[in-house]
């Protein structure tokens, strides 16, 4: 056992000593010592209740022979550090997760691991570190929130920050944001749409590494709990196996994971997480894959913020479970990967079927006949920039428009508010990226505001910064190459024309070669944003978007 490191031997016993010192008998410390890495907090709303996860995942583990041993981790909710300072820090959170889970893994070496995220940037973080250390490892997150209820609707998060421009165009009063307010977000559990947070615990499901149901089983639901204690026994089984984290991502694992992520229209932030998490794992997942899967990939389900359903409609209409059967129909899954489950895939779909084909679409009746999202090239990103395509308007699949640009997140929402921004305009916000920001915001705030207005299907919005899962309309993120580090976004002026081909997979700023050398010859690196503490090394490590957005290979 990897943990006889600790423990065994005459040389052990002042270890030993300071296991007793815990209450740990001599039986817990002979067994299977399971790192159980709890990111509970009392900040994130998907995070509240990660303590009964936890106990129950240790209650599986015990029954199982071994002994659980819990260790916990930092959190960021987004929604919370949205549009203010706060966001740089949390794209940059997923390092130091990483960073943190190995550190104590290694520390106390643990023979298998167990990981409790939920939320956002502590999936990916989580699951870089198992690949990075693999061990036997799985994920069981906390499950998603249950919708709201208003005026008769089911609503979610993103009500709520779209209900904002509402307000300030006169379409709504603030009593009426108000009770949104207090109803949009009914209880514990990661946001009710398929936002990065649920993205990455279903993409966690497809990658083989979680168990099934772990993506789309609301928090609240005592199937949950189950769920956890069942994720317990089988780490045991995964460690009596000798199945590590990296014997089940495979790259034809991570295509799997990507065929799902085309399937569900999942957050544009899968752009940077999976080919993070599969750095890790020293498998490389190039941009141009992501066109690939896409184009062969129908889009089966049409979730909030795109679609009128949620993860628990999700969840009773079969789950991620049923997306994977549904697209191994035209050969799209790799059925050989082996999964969290001690089986492979194949053997996980005997008996799966769609319960519901209102919200999991059949192959042959999909929403759109390509995944949902894309990589758009051209001389505006020629390292890339992705688009959640299934969220786009018709209308605005093909435009071009006028650019408006902005120097920051806050310039740009003080302009849509104010009504500065018309149809037209393509909204230019720069200087958001991962070095430049730094941190990479989400741009969810303005892209709200710019449906709360009415304008979504009139004004596109392209960054070097990201957006969140709930972000819909015509927004191109992840701009590559950023601002600082002297991309064509950086040179971009007001009344510049932009070209939008999402089909054609292309982003154009129409401006002749000469005048853009012209620019080149006057433009300066920008001055650092944050000088001190870790978001300022953060900009000096990170690299691109173009590349997840991982810091710099040092050996």
């Amino acid at each position: 056992m990897r943990s006889d490191l600790m423990k065994k031997g005459l040389e052990k016993a002042p270890h030993r000593s300071l296991f007793k010192a815990m209450g740990f008998t001599d039986e817990e410390i002979r067994r299977p010592m399971v790192g159980i890495a709890n990111s509970a907090n009392e900040i994130i709303p998907g995070h509240i209740h990660l303590d009964k996860i936890v106990e129950a995942v240790k209650a599986g583990v015990r029954m199982a022979g071994g002994t659980p041993i819990e260790f916990c981790t930092i959190g960021v909710c987004d929604g919370i550090a949205m549009n203010h300072e706060g966001m740089k820090y949390s794209l940059a959170s997923r390092e130091l997760i990483a960073d943190s889970v190995e550190v104590m893994a290694t520390a106390h070496p643990f023979d298998a691991l167990v990981l409790v995220p939920n939320c956002d940037k502590i999936v990916p973080g989580m699951l870089m570190a198992a690949m990075r250390l693999n061990l036997p490892s799985l994920v069981i997150s906390g499950g998603p929130m249950l919708a709201g209820k208003f005026e008769e609707r089911e609503v979610d998060l993103i009500g709520v920050f779209e209900g904002v421009g509402r307000v300030a165009r006169g379409e709504w009063t603030a009593a009426q944001l108000k009770d949104l307010e207090e109803c949009a977000c009914p209880g514990c559990g990661s946001c009710a749409g398929m936002f990065t947070a649920n993205s990455m615990n279903c993409l966690s499901e497809a990658l083989g590494l979680a168990l099934p149901g772990n993506g789309t089983i609301p928090a609240v639901m005592a199937a949950r709990i189950r769920l956890a204690k069942m994720a317990g026994t089988k780490i045991m089984e995964l460690w009596k196996k000798n199945i590590r984290a990296r014997d089940i991502a495979t790259l034809n694992a991570f295509k799997n994971a990507m065929a799902v992520d085309m399937a569900l229209g999942c957050s544009t932030n899968t752009v940077l997480h999976l080919p993070a998490i599969a750095h890790e794992a020293k498998i490389d997942l190039n941009l141009d894959l992501f066109n690939t899967m896409s184009n062969k990939t129908p889009h089966l389900c049409f979730l909030s913020p795109a679609g009128p359903h949620h993860l628990q409609d999700l969840d009773a209409a079969g789950g991620v479970p049923a997306v994977i059967a549904e697209l191994a129909k035209i050969g799209e899954i790799d059925k050989t990967v082996m999964t969290a489950t001690g089986k492979n895939v194949g053997q996980n779909l005997k008996g799966v079927k769609v319960k519901d084909h209102r919200v999991i679409r059949s192959i042959h009746d999909p929403y759109h006949k390509e995944g949902g999202l894309a990589i758009l090239r051209g001389n505006l990103a020629p390292d890339g920039a992705v688009v959640k395509q299934s969220a786009v308007a018709p209308e605005m699949m093909v435009n071009e428009g006028t650019a408006i640009v902005f120097e920051s997140e806050e310039e740009t929402m003080e302009a849509i508010l104010k009504g500065k921004v018309k149809p037209g305009h393509i909204v230019v916000v720069r200087y958001e990226g991962p070095k430049g920001g730094p941190g990479m915001r989400e741009m969810l705030s303005p892209t709200s505001a710019i449906v709360g207005m009415g304008l979504d299907k009139d004004v596109a919005l392209i960054t070097d910064g990201r957006f969140s899962g709930g972000s819909r309309g015509a927004a191109i993120g992840h701009v590559s190459p950023e601002a600082a580090e002297g991309g064509l976004i950086a040179l971009v002026k007001n009344g510049d024309r932009i070209s939008i081909n999402i089909p054609k997979k292309k982003l154009i700023l129409l401006v002749s070669e000469e005048e853009i050398k012209k620019r080149k010859k006057n433009w300066k690196p920008p001055k650092p944003k944050i000088k001190f503490g870790y978001a300022a090394r953060y900009a000096q490590m990170v690299t691109s978007a173009g590349t997840g957005a991982v810091f710099k290979d040092f050996f």
